[in-house]
């Protein structure tokens, strides 16, 4: 029997069946009814659940979110939607969940890399030995209830296909819009990169300045000896409500990075699960920032599985007024994964007496030669360097701002591609939580 807040979206599937997507797919169809089951046993998340514990979800109870409709005459500002989609990057656009061929730019992509529509490429042969046996394959609906909510109710989304010793010239983005006033959009990502093949790939979430649900899972298999990066960019519209997940399955010698920058949205969560193989790689980034009362939640999972393993994690929070941070990264080393190497670090930054950070690093280590390590700070601006800057004619509220910028900076500087840094930076600028941030200081 559904739970009291999963009822109006069980109760409600056979009115919307048949706008989803694979309708003429067996297999999925299994797939779909099985998540609707987990959905109507187990409903969202809890305070009771030991990954949500600092995550209160109750905030979608108190809104009815209905199935977003596809819509042609959905009016996007040229202006507006440049803000987001690069111009020197392949971009696939999906609006309130759908793809929208006359906004998107896939012209010119090389021999051996697909980029396409998930519904589309659901429609089309060639494509199944590709998506049958990898969707939902590195993340199952009993993950928790979004990713049954989207696996019952995914209209669309983008397949990304990236052959072997294929190296990406430039970027690959897809680009989450919303748009509709109290719309529930699910979203389905499948990247799969052969073996020596190398991409860098980008998803921006951003929406209309209305209150909707976002909920999209991304499924990333990294080959044998292939090297992933993804970029998350979140900037949804201040009242949305966004669950986002992505889980990744890594091949021997694999290298997966993820950077996640997380700025919208009035509660917002990111969660990113990762199994490495032998000697894989990974490396986890993250910037948070927290005004009003924003709730920002990150949850990282590592699986080292085989020896000699290299994972890498370093989140960072600045939080102000009444926000509140989360951070639960979770490292487990199986017992034949001996020599991993691993690092944990998470920091945060309060600026005001109001705000709040949580935060949970746990190792779990089944092997005994392995170097395994974590960090956690929460704290406020160190007043030594504050009366530095002072000594440097540098006056207070000023030496504020540059220590609190250089803090977060940091993680916007890692990103390499030009346009997405510019585009990351700017969205700094316009949500940080003080003022008189000079980009002289860059």
């Amino acid at each position: 029997m559904a739970t009291a807040n999963t009822s109006a979206y069980v109760d409600g599937y056979p009115e919307v069946v048949s706008l989803l997507c694979g309708q003429s797919l067996p297999w999925l169809q299994q797939q779909r009814a099985d998540a609707l089951l987990q959905l109507t046993t187990h409903g969202f998340p809890s305070l009771r659940d030991e990954d949500w514990r600092y995550t209160n979800v109750s905030a979608i109870d108190k809104k009815h979110y209905g199935v977003a409709l596809k819509s042609a005459s959905v009016a996007i500002d040229s202006d507006w939607l440049k803000t987001y989609q690069l111009a020197d990057a392949w971009s696939l656009v999906l609006i309130d969940g759908y793809f929208s061929a006359e906004l998107s730019n896939l012209n010119g992509l090389p021999e051996g890399v697909t980029v396409v529509s998930l519904a589309q490429a659901m429609q089309d042969t060639h494509y199944s030995a590709l998506i049958e046996g990898r969707l939902n394959s590195a993340v199952e609906s009993t993950e928790n209830g979004f990713v049954a909510l989207n696996g019952a109710y995914f209209v669309d989304g983008a397949l990304i296909y990236i052959s072997s010793k294929q190296v990406l010239a430039k970027p690959i983005q897809v680009l989450h819009i919303a748009t509709q006033e109290l719309a529930a959009i699910n979203t389905r990502t499948l990247i799969v990169a052969d073996e020596l093949s190398e991409a860098q790939l980008i998803e921006t979430f951003a929406g209309l300045d209305c209150a909707y649900l976002s909920v999209a899972v991304a499924e990333v298999f990294v080959g044998q000896n292939a090297a992933v990066t993804l970029h998350k960019v979140q900037v949804e519209s201040d009242k949305a409500l966004h669950f986002g997940g992505t889980y990744v399955k890594q091949a021997r010698d694999a290298r997966f990075r993820h950077d996640n920058f997380a700025l919208g949205g009035l509660l917002a969560r990111s969660d990113v699960h990762t199994d490495l193989e032998q000697a894989s790689e990974c490396e986890l980034n993250g910037l948070y920032l927290g005004v009003k009362r924003q709730q920002i939640d990150n949850h990282t999972r590592i699986n080292h599985l085989k020896p000699h393993g290299i994972s890498r994690q370093l989140y960072k929070g600045v939080l102000d007024d009444k926000a509140r941070g989360v951070f639960q990264g979770r490292v487990v080393v199986a017992e034949d994964a001996q020599k991993t190497d691993s690092q944990m670090n998470n920091r945060n930054l309060l600026l005001s007496n109001d705000a709040e950070a949580d935060t949970k690093p746990q190792l779990e280590i089944y092997a005994d030669d392995v170097k395994c390590a974590h960090g956690v700070t929460v704290g406020q601006l160190d007043e030594k360097s504050i009366f530095y800057l002072q000594s440097r004619c540098v006056d207070e509220e000023t030496a504020r701002n540059m220590l609190t910028f250089a803090f977060a900076n940091e993680m916007v500087d890692k990103v390499k591609i030009k346009s997405l840094h510019d585009l990351i930076l700017g969205q700094v600028l316009t949500r940080f939580p003080q003022e008189g941030i000079n980009k002289e200081w860059l």
